[in-house]
């Protein structure tokens, strides 16, 4: 009777086991063939050559880059080299990305910035830049103002950490010192990150930050990763990275965030952006999650970007605007868009720009 009843639990330990390894594959793409999707005029962007991880872009069409990520199993072509932030002009003809100086005070030394949001005050016109930052692999938020009057410094004005916020992969900026945030407790050991992750926890949440208060305000996801406001600010969206959705979260005058719907795609989403004049996300996605987390470069992970319009409707229309398979451009995090201009970063490669008209 032990006997049998060892094989017994053998039988259903090997059976999970190989229903997880199922379920991470399909997870994770590790069999997708992608067929590329070419924009006829693309160019990178000079200097960015070690990621252009998230771009945000204010409504004067100046962007900011951060670039130089640093993540446990992730690659990087400069471990070495501190990260930055490239400020670029979308007005100017010729696009030239320019790295951008920091106050005295901050450590640069250990600068590994992830994703980044922005905020600008309508009293005064103060822009402020919210920075998720990975300082020996554990994550700090720092909030720095812009001054474009004082030679493009970004000055540092408090750097944020908490027990509630111990992984933050992405942010929005709610206030100048307010922001949802996208987060994780997964174990900091990479191998044992991923072995969660095989096991299917689901312990990533989203949450909301202030001076007043710290609260988990929405969880249940997967891999949460990229995060964004609608354009009417009544809906945050989530990208969730492994199960390749984004969730549309309403949000309520008390902060809290309420599940509206979940809109499925066809590749690992990450970061997200909203037009502004449209509504549309525009999406950076891995088509294979496989060749992004086990780095090969003679079959480097390729690149799409996804929009998505009417997301709130019954049928929302989903396309893939760009496809390439690494020979251009390997592991796009990232798409915004700008006056007819289509930018595309990556976790740890260059950036692109791409006419759309």
């Amino acid at each position: 009777m032990g006997a049998l009843l060892r094989l017994t639990l053998v039988g259903i330990i090997l059976a999970f086991l190989g229903e997880r390894a199922v379920r991470l594959s399909q997870r994770v793409n590790f069999t997708r063939e992608i067929e590329p999707k070419e924009l006829p005029n693309c160019h990178f962007l000079e200097g960015i050559e070690t990621g252009s991880e998230d771009i945000e872009i204010l409504p004067n069409g100046l962007a900011f880059i951060s670039s130089g990520l640093k993540y446990p199993g992730m690659f990087s072509f400069a471990p070495d080299k501190p990260g930055e932030i490239f400020l670029l002009d979308l007005n100017e003809e010729n696009l030239h990305p320019r790295s951008l100086r920091f106050s005295s005070g901050f450590d640069i030394s250990t600068f590994s910035p992830h994703g980044i949001s922005s905020y600008i005050d309508e009293k005064d016109d103060t822009v402020y830049l919210f920075v998720v930052n990975h300082p020996h692999f554990k994550t700090t938020i720092e909030i720095f103002k812009f001054d474009e009057e004082e030679e493009n410094v970004l000055v540092h004005l408090k750097t944020i950490k908490h027990d509630l916020l111990p992984n933050v992969n992405d942010l929005v900026a709610l206030g100048p010192d307010s922001f949802y945030a996208t987060n994780d407790y997964f174990y900091h050991d990479f191998t044992m990150r991923h072995v969660e992750r095989f096991l299917g926890f689901q312990w990533t949440n989203v949450v909301y930050y202030s001076t007043n208060e710290v609260r988990e305000a929405a969880k249940g996801f997967d891999s949460a990763n990229g995060i964004a406001m609608s354009t009417d600010r009544k809906y945050i969206y989530v990208a969730d990275v492994l199960s390749h959705t984004i969730t549309v979260l309403e949000k309520h005058q008390d902060w809290s965030l309420s599940p509206v719907k979940v809109v499925q795609l066809n590749t690992l989403v990450d970061n997200l952006f909203v037009d502004p004049n449209t509504g549309d996300i525009w999406i950076g996605g891995h088509p294979n999650g496989k060749k992004l987390f086990l780095y090969n470069s003679e079959d480097p992970p390729g690149s799409e970007v996804v929009r998505v319009q009417n997301i709130h409707s019954d049928n929302p229309i989903i396309t893939a605007v760009y496809i390439n398979n690494g020979s251009v451009i390997q592991g796009s995090s990232c798409a915004a868009v700008y006056n007819g201009k289509l930018l595309v970063g990556t976790v740890f490669h260059k950036a692109l720009y791409c006419d759309l008209e």
